[in-house]
């Protein structure tokens, strides 16, 4: 818990701006939505796919990040597992009713959220976290949900 902590208050002392925090709740997110979608969007082999449609490299990364997630809170882990879910949910919709290829939806979401972060740090007079610590591109959701923790009244 420890480690969470000092890794969250880090993070925050770049996010201190209401408007690059407005900027973030947006974009983070979407930023998740996009790169999963393109991870999504990579061909598997065959059998795997044959298998489940959720068995894909966004899956995959999902997983791996669980994993560091799981490391520094169970319960926030739990949380981003809940994320992940609502996420893959409407990646699928995306993929059986847009008229563009996923992966081509996501590209445009992902530089223009990416545009927006970088527009939030100008305005915040902070550089992004993660440009000392790539670790930190992995810290901006649980630092989002641990203020949902925080509100709801639940630890993490």
């Amino acid at each position: 818990m420890a480690a969470l902590s000092a890794l969250l208050a880090e993070y925050g002392e770049s996010h201190q701006n209401p408007t690059n925090k407005l900027v973030h709740w947006v974009c983070v997110p979407l930023i998740m939505f996009s790169l999963i979608g393109l991870l999504w969007s990579v061909p598997v082999p065959i059998t795997v796919r044959g298998i489940s449609p959720l068995l894909n490299w966004g899956t995959l990364v999902m997983l791996l990040a669980l994993v560091y997630y799981v490391r520094l809170s169970p319960r926030l882990a739990l949380g981003m597992v809940l994320v992940w879910i609502a996420m893959a949910v409407a990646l699928s919709m995306v993929v059986d009713y847009a008229a563009l290829p996923l992966w081509a939806i996501c590209l445009l979401i992902f530089a223009l959220a990416w545009v927006g972060q970088f527009w939030g740090h100008k305005v915040e007079g902070k550089k992004p976290s993660f440009l000392k610590d790539l670790q930190f591109l992995l810290i901006g959701p649980l630092w989002l949900l641990h203020f949902v923790y925080r509100r709801l009244g639940w630890g993490y």
